[in-house]
């Protein structure tokens, strides 16, 4: 039994054509998408076309992420189309007008996943954790941190043993086992944040009566990828926050993150525009 994981690919279409070459060759039994399909990139429309028409004819999973639910939060009638809030969220909006408003599918994604093994067990497919979409699970999480995240003290009496828990969002890939569980995160397919631009997704192996886990990275057209950001309009259409996106996909680090936690109640407030927030936090040295 063979799974391939693909999680945020964030709208990068020439990563996910490289990604899915690669997942072709390999012939998984089972390919799961978790999550953050579309937004924070420039080709959202024909990434999320692609993924959709492998749910229907190869029977592909599909996991909701956060980035999923920043553009559905545009579908609400009383979503503001001005101010401060509209300018946080401008690029997202401009993800949501790519998609032409069409996110009924968005909102039916699952909040998760589970498959069964050949021995019964239980395997599951997360964006961020068990805690929620956007509680990841990093390099760095302890062994406390970690069973909450993957659920192992929420268990159920008679529940089958968990075997595998898998997710994405942090953009950083990770295999780890964890009282008997592998615990895999399979990194992000077009915005990695460990300084290594190449793709990245999970290959997940049964053999032996057991999970194995190998993280795969790929070179691609990067040139290509940046050169979307504008040629589609992104650049222009998703505020200066898209600025940040670009930068993080050429340095394979995160930006909107710091940029958050200093400026972004700031910029709800009408404290500082998005712009000349955005204008400061490049002038700062890079992490």
């Amino acid at each position: 039994m063979k799974i391939a994981v693909i999680a945020d690919v964030h709208a990068n279409l020439v990563a996910l054509q490289t990604v899915l070459e690669d997942v072709e060759r390999w012939q998984p039994d089972q390919v799961v998408i978790a999550g953050d399909i579309v937004n924070r990139g420039p080709r959202p429309a024909e990434c999320w076309k692609i993924i959709r028409e492998k749910v229907q004819t190869a029977g592909w999973l599909l996991v909701r992420g956060n980035h999923e639910d920043y553009v559905l939060s545009h579908d609400d009638p009383d979503a503001p189309r001005s101010g401060p809030w509209f300018e946080v969220n401008r690029a997202s909006f401009w993800t949501y007008s790519q998609l032409n408003g069409e996110v009924g599918e968005l909102r039916a994604m699952p909040s998760y996943q589970s498959l069964t093994d050949p021995a019964g067990n239980e395997l599951l497919f997360y964006h961020g954790s068990i805690l929620g979409m956007r509680d990841g699970i990093y390099p760095e999480t302890n062994d406390s941190a970690l069973r909450k995240k993957i659920g192992l003290d929420q268990r159920p009496n008679g529940s089958p043993r968990l075997a595998l828990f898998c997710v994405g969002h942090t953009h950083r890939a990770l295999t780890r086992r964890l009282d008997g569980v592998l615990v895999v995160n399979a990194g992000s397919a077009g915005l990695p944040f460990d300084r290594d631009a190449r793709c990245a997704y999970a290959r997940l192996t049964w053999s032996d009566h057991q999970w194995n886990a190998e993280i795969v990275r790929l070179k691609y057209d990067l040139a290509q990828a940046a050169r979307d950001f504008e040629l589609n309009g992104y650049l222009e259409g998703g505020g200066p926050l898209a600025r940040l996106v670009l930068h993080e996909l050429q340095c394979a680090c995160s930006h909107l993150y710091t940029w958050a936690l200093h400026y972004q109640e700031r910029a709800l407030q009408g404290e500082i525009s998005v712009d000349e927030s955005v204008q400061r936090h490049l002038a700062q040295p890079a992490p």
